[in-house]
């Protein structure tokens, strides 16, 4: 039977790709990436403290109806993490307490909302991982139809079902699946060399090495001026 609006042939990236991807800062990976996978500033985590890392399970919905969240959960993996298209809608919730403890029984890695969440103290004291754009006591519709497992525009960005993502206090930062493997080496370099510079400032060497020819590209400095 076909069901055009729910993709299931989706290839997610690896579990051994996320363990390793996960060990890094979502700005790490974003700077890496070329500045470019971060959602907007409105998809935060409810409380700063969560962290979350791992294949992208997409679902599209209209806004303040959580149908097709439902049929999510009957088809996600352990270890997805629920990445859902609301339109940015924060009129009324798509997910409570009840469906929080539904994805942790399942295994899921987390949930991430462009729109509602609501029963947030709940879910800060369960300790599961929740990234929304606000909260709302009212409750979801369940009438209207969705997607599935196609891509989706979340935060502002396109997520395709299998990419990578990450979030911690700072945000979310959505990588292609094909590309995250190949941006680790990088990403341990950029490591290394923010340690080297954080460790030469507090050593006395606070002085920008690139600022002054930054200055006189940007046409505040002329050639021979300095600060």
């Amino acid at each position: 039977m076909s069901l055009p609006n729910i993709n299931q042939s989706f290839e997610r990236v690896s579990a051994a790709v996320v363990a390793k991807a996960a060990k890094f800062q979502p700005a790490i990976l974003a700077d890496v990436a070329g500045r470019r996978g971060a959602l907007h500033g409105r998809i935060k985590a409810l409380r700063p403290s969560m962290k979350l890392a791992g294949p992208a399970f997409t679902v599209e919905v209209r806004p303040g109806d959580n149908l097709m969240i439902h049929a999510a959960l009957a088809l996600a993996q352990p270890g997805d993490i629920l990445v859902i298209d609301g339109k940015g809608d924060q009129t009324s919730a798509l997910m409570g307490t009840i469906m929080m403890n539904a994805c942790r029984q399942l295994g899921l890695a987390g949930v991430v909302i462009d729109g509602a969440a609501r029963d947030t103290i709940e879910i800060i004291e369960m300790g599961y991982p929740v990234f929304a754009a606000g909260a709302n006591p009212n409750g979801p519709t369940k009438n209207v139809p969705g997607r599935i497992g196609h891509p989706v525009s979340v935060g502002g960005v396109t997520v395709n079902a299998g990419d990578f993502i990450i979030g911690d206090a700072d945000g979310l930062v959505v990588v292609e699946r094909e590309k995250i493997e190949g941006l680790l080496p990088a990403a341990e370099k950029k490591v290394r060399d923010e340690a080297a510079r954080i460790a030469a400032i507090q050593a006395g060497d606070t002085e920008a090495k690139w600022l002054t020819a930054a200055l006189r590209s940007a046409g505040v400095l002329k050639e021979g001026e300095s600060l």
